[in-house]
């Protein structure tokens, strides 16, 4: 079928027949019931959209559909699943990071872009590297401090 967009999401094979201007994220919320993909500015400003596709941390307010195509999308709900996860979930948490925790999604995908790219950032790395998520809670110490746990206890992950 010509209107037919495939796609990996989370691992598993998709096949997309709607609208190709759609935006991800709504498609992820709506209709994969995918919810800590979070909807903040629609304008790519916040991060609380933030999917990892093809191995990049992208704004899924930002992707239309037709984008998608032949593309891998990992979400927070899959990412959860990896050993990776663990180690920045156990480090987030061993420091409070989480107040309201609505950024926290896209701010572990941020996290996980990060170290897959460096895996020892220094403190100007890191905030340099989560600078595209906004959070209004923590003040971003805890979470850069976090980050730089994961870095080190997880050494090898990356």
């Amino acid at each position: 079928m010509a209107n037919e967009i495939r796609f990996k999401l989370n691992g598993s094979e998709i096949v997309y027949t709607g609208n190709p201007s759609m935006r991800l994220v709504e498609y992820l919320r709506g209709e994969k019931q995918l919810t800590g993909t979070k909807i903040g500015c629609k304008q790519g400003e916040c991060g609380a959209c933030s999917v990892i596709m093809d191995s990049e941390l992208v704004n899924s307010c930002l992707v239309a559909m037709g984008r998608v195509n032949g593309a891998e999308v990992t979400t927070i709900e899959g990412y959860s699943k990896t050993e990776k996860f663990a180690a920045l979930d156990k480090a987030f948490e061993s420091v409070s990071a989480v107040q309201c925790g609505f950024c926290i999604p896209g701010m572990v995908l941020a996290s996980e872009s990060l170290l897959a790219s460096n895996p020892h950032p220094t403190e100007e790395e890191i905030r340099e590297g989560i600078s595209g998520n906004l959070c209004r809670c923590t003040g971003y110490n805890s979470i850069v401090k976090a980050i730089e746990i994961a870095a080190e206890e997880g050494s090898g992950l990356w």
